[in-house]
């Protein structure tokens, strides 16, 4: 077997210095590396990692006052609809209220309107007997004393006839109705 040569043209060391010199290079740019740019780096690292957990506290902390804000929100919201609730009820049962206390006004206000307009016919009523009794009574005088054949001009006697024609005519009117 033959070893495998490596062919490097004209990237191989021709003395051994360059190899030492190029190992010391490549140590010296190392430790600048380590000493210089790696902490850079580090603590770049660090604040970005700080910001981003800080910026995720803070939407964590948002998130929970959202929550809350949220809870809040839902029981004041509940809270208002059971408030309503109890209006709608008191205004269902004021308006039961008020209606029946105007019907109780207007029936009040109906029976007093009938008692009056009863107790003002019966006493239309009473004064249309009158009446009818004055000219019924005078007719009848007149009427009688034609019969009779005698002026029944005085007034007691004509009253005592009137009055006599006047019972025999309602207790017709009775006997008829019966």
């Amino acid at each position: 077997m033959v070893p495998m040569e490596l062919d490097l043209g004209p990237l191989l060391p021709t003395h051994n210095a360059e190899i030492i010199v190029g190992f010391i290079l490549m140590v010296l740019v190392f430790l600048v590396m380590w000493k210089a740019v790696v902490p850079a780096f580090e603590k770049m690292y660090a604040e970005r990692a700080a910001a981003i957990q800080g910026g995720m506290d803070k939407a964590e902390k948002a998130q929970e006052e959202a929550q809350a804000a949220l809870a809040d929100y839902k029981a004041q919201l509940a809270e208002a609809r059971t408030e309503a609730a109890r209006i709608r009820e008191d205004a269902k049962n004021q308006g039961a209220q008020i209606i029946a206390e105007m019907r109780e006004q207007a029936n009040a206000e109906a029976e007093r309107i009938v008692a009056t307009t009863a107790a003002q016919m019966e006493a239309e009523r009473k004064l249309a007997m009158g009446e009818l009794r004055n000219e019924v009574g005078g007719l009848a005088t007149t009427l009688a004393g034609r019969i009779v054949g005698e002026s029944l001009d005085d007034d007691e006697r004509a009253r005592r006839t009137v009055e006599r024609f006047l019972a025999d005519l309602e207790s017709q009117t009775e006997t008829e109705k019966a």
